[in-house]
């Protein structure tokens, strides 16, 4: 809603209080009497619009009082044109006026006091003369020395201490002396041997502060140092390689590639990166600033007390370095364990040999080498000590690899390294023990995964496959059609594969130690020879005796070391292409997997003869003979069916064994059977036996024999297989006919009919059938018919008493 024209107070409108109010704001600024800040605020204040209408006044007064300026100037123009015409009249007047007025005080000047100031001035001049000749005396004998002292201050507050020494030197050597009488040099010449007490103290506390600083950096120098000597090794065999590449060969042994040529030699750029990497690694003197002990030095030696320094800087470094040599407990646990003990080691002796050669006498070369005996002494022994609980190959590895930079590092350096390497041959002991129980462990799984058949094969790329990783060669096979069967087992590639990595891992540990490559070919071939003649015969041992390893399974193991025995030579010839060692050489040794293999395969066969009388004996505890039958039943016994059957397969199996292996088990089987049959018959628990007994027992043995006669197993001669019943055939052909008086008379004669008849086995088998019961219809004949005849069997029990007596007494 507008306000205009409503009235106000006193009968006034708004709009007029408003102007009115405005009028008494612009009065107010222009007298400069009240703040103005108030003033304007209450402008602001008032009314939504009050500014702009504030403006729009201020503005019309502002034009009212340029007007009223405007009308003064014009008003008073033609005066002021006036006065300046009038002055410029009166200027030469004035002008003229002046130089009357000043020559005229020049003149009184002069006139009045010429007299006076020529006396003051020849008095003030001859004193001035005296007391300038008195100063310029004194201050040519005491501003030299309040200069030096002033020198002195500043190199102490710029610690240049060394340089404060020789300016204190010449203070009382030159200027004290021409200045003595004077106070403030008594009082000099008092501070200076503080000042010296103050530079030794600094001095000496830098140098702790350096050694306490190059004690806890040691691992970074000593890491920088082993860093630079590694990448110029590194860029060393990086360049030989280049040049053996040039001339190098593909070498194969039975399609497995052992060593390979590149076809391109290393490139330029990578030779440069490597140099690159040289300059970009930082020597000691980057790393450390050895400024205190220069400095140090210097001042101790500026002072004549050069010896206690030098005793005090060697006692310290002799306490940090049994520091540094003795580990933490857990060194062996990782190899950054052992990396921070090398470094700290190197970093020490890298900073003693900088010392040695940028300082006269501090340390001394005898000093040095009597520090690093003693210091080669503890390493050697730790290493021994906590290398021995390293059961990790890798651990091994990586820890002989350190051992090696830091022996390059430190013979860099001048220091005698000998016996670090011959302590690699004892941790070179060690690692192939870590190695060998590894590959016990690899060797084992390899067994337990194998399911011991013959690996079949179905087209050319998987025969290709199989080739590729074993050396075997069979023509025969080559010319069969797929699908066929390779004679070994999924083992023996396995393991032939695993020897080789045994052998690249034995290598790793050759590398670099220094050593010729008939030393490398002896030790590859020594650390082969036990993995075969320790572990893998031991693992092989083992296997064979594991309860559940059958037949089949020995049968499998037999021809899979007659193939991993023929692979020997190509194993001797895969370690002759890596080191290039002839195996003619005298000093070459060879492979004994020979005798590793032969003795496990020996060890298979005894146990193939164990399981297979085991399981007759199996077979034979099935027997359930009817001791007393009236009869018998006409055909041979089940259980000894299923014994012959079983052996037929089992023989059958055993073709693919060598002929000897097969026959030597059959003869043993055969035998085994014999006896155990024999002892059946003869055993003592058994009380009596009926005819009927004898002819079902006699029916089994006839089958055996049967079985024999069928030849099991080719290449046996005649009736050789058949003998091992002939001990069982002539016991029961006696029975069988009853013909004692033969075997009596003939007894002892080496054309009897019955020579293989035991008089013991015959008596018990008598005295088991001699029985008074009903049971026995044999002897119950006997008593019917003939009495006498039953005189004469008991005539044959004594007489065969008599000769088992006559045979105990002999034996």
């Amino acid at each position: 809603m507008s306000t205009a024209g409503k009235p106000g107070v006193c009968g006034t409108t708004l709009e007029e209080d408003t102007e009115q109010a405005y009028e008494n704001v612009l009065a107010e600024i222009q007298s400069f009497e009240l703040p103005i800040e108030a003033t304007l605020r209450s402008v602001y204040d008032d009314q939504p619009n009050a500014h702009k209408k504030f403006m729009e006044k201020l503005d019309a007064c502002i034009r009212n009082h340029d007007k009223e300026i405007e009308k003064m100037c014009n008003f008073h123009h033609q005066g002021f044109v006036d006065a300046i015409t009038e002055l410029l009249k009166v200027r030469a007047d004035a002008e003229k006026l002046k130089v009357q007025v000043t020559d005229t005080n020049r003149r009184f000047q002069d006139a009045g006091k010429e007299v006076i100031i020529q006396t003051e001035d020849i008095i003030r001049c001859r004193i001035q003369q005296r007391n300038i000749t008195t100063v310029v005396e004194k201050l040519q004998l005491c501003l030299p020395v309040l200069e030096m002292y002033s020198k002195l201050k500043e190199q102490m507050s710029m610690k240049r201490y060394y340089s404060a020494l020789k300016t204190m030197e010449q203070l009382e050597n030159v200027y004290f002396p021409r200045v003595s009488q004077y106070r403030f040099c008594q009082l000099m010449m008092e501070t200076l041997p503080k000042l010296r007490e103050d530079i030794k103290d600094i001095s000496m506390s830098d140098l702790k502060d350096f050694l306490e600083s190059i004690r806890k950096h040691s691992d970074k120098i000593g890491e920088a140092a082993m860093k630079q000597a590694q990448q110029q090794k590194s860029f060393s065999v990086a360049l030989q390689k280049q040049n053996n590449m040039r001339f190098g060969k593909n070498m194969h042994v039975n399609n497995d590639r052992i060593l390979e040529e590149k076809s391109d030699v290393i490139p330029k750029h990578a030779l440069e990166e490597e140099a690159e990497n040289d300059e970009e690694v930082l020597t000691v003197q980057d790393l450390v600033d050895f400024s205190p002990v220069y400095r140090c030095l210097h001042i101790y030696s500026a002072l004549g007390d050069e010896e206690t320094f030098e005793n005090y800087y060697r006692k310290q470094r002799k306490k940090q370095a049994r520091l540094v040599l003795q580990p933490q407990s857990s060194v062996h646990e990782t190899v950054d364990g052992y990396r921070r003990y090398f470094t700290q080691i190197v970093g020490f002796f890298v900073v003693e040999d900088h010392i040695l050669h940028v300082t006269q006498g501090l340390v001394t070369r005898v000093y040095t080498e009597e520090l690093w005996n003693m210091a080669l002494s503890k390493i050697i022994a730790v290493l021994r000590a906590h290398s021995s609980y390293c059961t990790d190959p890798d651990l091994v590895l990586e820890l002989k690899n350190l051992i090696v930079i830091f022996a390059d590092t430190l013979q860099g350096y001048g220091f005698p390294v000998n016996r670090l390497f011959d302590l690699l041959f004892e941790i070179r002991d060690q690692y192939n023990e870590t190695l060998l129980k590894k590959w016990a462990g690899i060797f084992r799984d390899i067994f337990e995964e194998d399911n011991y058949s013959p690996i079949p094969i179905g087209s050319e790329e998987e025969y290709k496959v199989v080739i590729s990783r074993f050396p075997f060669q069979d023509p025969d096979l080559e010319k069969q059609s797929f699908p066929k069967k390779f004679p070994m087992s999924q083992s023996v590639p396995l393991i032939y594969i695993q020897v080789k990595e045994f052998i690249y891992a034995s290598l790793k540990f050759s590398e670099s130690l220094h050593r010729s490559s008939t030393e490398i070919d002896d030790m590859l071939r020594k650390s082969t020879n036990l993995l075969l003649t320790r572990i893998l015969s031991s693992c092989l041992l083992n296997l064979i005796k594991k309860p559940h390893i059958g037949l089949t399974e020995l049968v499998q193991i037999i021809i899979n070391t007659t193939h991993l025995e023929q692979a020997c030579k190509y194993l001797e010839d895969f370690i002759t292409n890596i080191t290039n060692i002839s195996q003619e050489t005298v000093h070459t040794t060879r492979l004994y997997g020979l005798s590793t293999f032969k003795d496990a395969r020996h060890a298979a066969e005894g146990e193939i003869y164990t399981k297979l009388n085991q399981k007759i004996d199996e077979f034979v505890q099935l027997a359930d003979y009817d001791w007393t039958m009236a009869e018998s039943d006409g055909r041979a016994s089940g259980y000894l069916m299923d014994l012959i059957n079983f052996l037929r397969s089992i023989f059958q199996v055993f073709t693919h064994l060598p002929g000897k292996v097969a026959q030597t088990a059959c003869m043993s089987a055969c035998q085994h059977l014999s006896t155990s049959l024999m002892q059946m018959l003869l055993d003592s628990e058994l009380k009596q036996i009926s005819m009927g007994a004898v002819q079902q027992f006699n029916l089994d043995v006839i089958q055996c024999e049967l079985f024999a006669s069928s030849e099991p197993v080719p290449g046996f001669q005649g009736d050789t297989l058949q003998l091992a019943f002939i001990d069982l055939r002539q016991l029961l052909d006696l029975f069988m006919v009853w013909d004692w008086s033969t075997y009596l008379a003939d007894y002892g004669q080496p054309a009897s009919k019955y020579l293989r008849v035991n008089p013991h086995a015959a008596l018990t088998l008598l005295e088991k059938m001699k029985d008074t019961s009903k049971k026995n219809n044999i002897f119950a004949q006997f008593r019917k018919n003939d009495r006498d005849r039953q005189k004469l069997i008991e005539t044959v029990v004594r007489q065969l008493r008599g000769l088992v007596t006559g045979m105990s007494q002999h034996t």
